[in-house]
C-alpha cells in the first residue's frame, strides 16, 4: 500500500471512529465520552470492586471488544506475534501514573478529542499539556532513550489478557451479585452490552489495521513530519465534531461541560504527565491496549499499570470530579513527574551495554 491509500485509509478509519463514539453518546454513554480508555478501564476496576467509588462502577463492553477486535484480526492478517520482557515493571510503572494523569484531567488522550469535538473548550488545556509531554519525551528519544529490546514468548502468554476480557464480558452479561454496577452517575451511562462489545470490536479492528496512535502520530509529526497517524485522529475529531453539531450535542464553552472541570492548571498538568509517559511507553492508551491484544505483553503489563492506577486513583482521592481536582490528586501528579523524568533519565543516561 502507497503513502497515499495509507493515509486515505486512516482517514476514513478515523471517521468510520468518530462516528462510532458519538453514536454511543446517543445510545446512552455519557457526553463526550462515546470512546474513553481512561474512563473504562476506571469503570471496569469499580466493577470489579478495586475501587469503591459508586458513580463509576461498570464494566465496560467496548474495552473488551477492543482488546479482542484487536486480537481477531491480527490473527487473521497473521500479525499476532507474542513478545515481551522489556523493563515491564517500569512499563508497569509509567502506565500508573498516566492513568493518575489521565484521571486528573477526566479523559485520555481520545477523549480529549471527543472533548473538543463536544465544545468542550477545557480540554485546549488538556490536549496543549499533552503536545509538551510528548515533546518532553521526544527530547529523550532524540538522546538515545530505551527500555531494551523485547523478545519472542508462547502463544499462551500473549491470549492471557484476551481470555480476562472474555471472562469479563461473561461477568457482566451474568451479573453476579459479587459484581458492581453503577445505579446513578457516569458509571450508570451506557449503551445496550451488544451494541457496545461489537463498537468496541469494531474500533480495536480499525485501529489494529491502521495502527492508530495519537502519541505516534504527535511524535512522528514532529520528528519526521509524518502525518500519517495523526490524520486519523484529525478525522475523528472532524467527524465527531460534525456529528455532535447535527444531533444537538455541541455545547461550546467552559463551564458545565459533562464530566469535566474548569481547573485550567491541573488539566494541563494531568495531560502533561499523561503525555510524557505515553511518549516513554511508545503509545497511547489506544495503542497500548491494541498491541496487547496482537499478543504483546509489554502493553499487557502496561495495561495492569493502567487498571492499578485507576483503583489508586479513587481509593486514595488521587482523581478529579466535575468540582474539580483534589489536593491528593495534585501531589499524585507533582509526583507522578518526577517519576517519570528519573525513569527517561535513567534509561537515557545511565544505560549500560546489555
Amino acid at each position: 500500500m502507497n503513502v497515499k491509500a495509507e493515509r486515505i485509509t486512516i482517514a476514513v478509519a478515523g471517521a468510520v471512529i468518530g462516528l462510532v463514539s458519538v453514536a454511543l453518546v446517543l445510545l446512552g454513554n455519557p457526553a463526550n465520552m462515546g470512546f474513553c480508555l481512561a474512563c473504562f478501564i476506571r469503570d471496569t476496576a469499580g466493577g470489579l470492586g478495586l475501587h469503591r467509588a459508586e458513580a463509576v462502577q461498570y464494566i465496560r463492553p467496548e474495552l473488551i471488544g477492543l482488546i479482542l477486535g484487536a486480537m481477531l484480526l491480527s490473527l487473521f492478517r497473521g500479525e499476532f506475534s507474542v513478545r515481551g520482557g522489556s523493563a515491564p515493571m517500569t512499563r508497569f510503572l509509567l502506565g500508573f501514573f498516566v492513568m493518575i494523569g489521565c484521571l486528573m484531567f477526566l479523559g485520555c488522550p481520545f477523549r480529549t478529542v471527543l472533548r473538543l469535538a463536544g465544545g468542550d473548550f477545557n480540554a485546549i488545556f488538556g490536549l496543549l499539556g499533552f503536545l509538551c509531554g510528548i515533546v518532553a519525551g521526544i527530547y529523550f528519544l532524540n538522546r538515545g532513550y530505551s527500555l531494551k529490546r523485547s523478545y519472542q514468548q508462547t502463544r499462551p502468554e500473549g491470549l492471557v489478557l484476551p481470555a480476562v476480557q472474555l471472562v469479563f464480558l461473561v461477568l457482566v452479561l451474568a451479573a453476579p451479585a459479587f459484581i458492581f454496577f453503577t445505579k446513578e452517575g457516569p458509571g450508570a451511562k451506557h449503551a445496550a452490552v451488544l451494541i457496545s462489545l461489537l463498537a468496541g470490536l469494531l474500533v480495536g479492528a480499525l485501529a489494529q489495521h491502521t495502527r492508530m496512535c495519537m502519541v505516534g502520530g504527535i511524535r512522528d509529526f514532529i520528528l519526521f513530519r509524518e502525518p500519517k497517524l495523526l490524520i486519523g485522529f484529525c478525522m475523528i475529531f472532524v467527524a465527531a465534531l460534525l456529528a455532535n453539531l447535527m444531533s444537538g450535542h455541541f455545547h461550546p464553552g467552559f463551564a458545565d461541560q459533562p464530566v469535566a472541570h474548569t481547573e485550567s492548571l491541573w488539566n494541563f498538568l494531568g495531560m502533561l504527565l499523561a503525555g510524557y509517559g505515553c511518549c516513554l511507553l511508545g503509545g497511547c492508551p489506544l495503542r497500548q491496549m491494541v498491541m496487547a491484544g496482537e499478543g504483546n505483553t509489554d502493553s499487557a503489563v502496561t495495561y495492569l499499570g493502567l487498571f492499578v492506577g485507576a483503583a489508586f486513583a479513587h481509593n486514595f482521592a488521587l482523581a478529579s470530579s466535575g468540582k474539580g481536582s483534589t489536593p491528593n490528586g495534585r501531589i499524585a501528579v507533582i509526583l507522578g513527574l518526577i517519576v517519570v523524568t528519573v525513569i527517561a533519565v535513567s534509561n537515557t543516561f545511565n544505560k549500560k551495554e546489555a
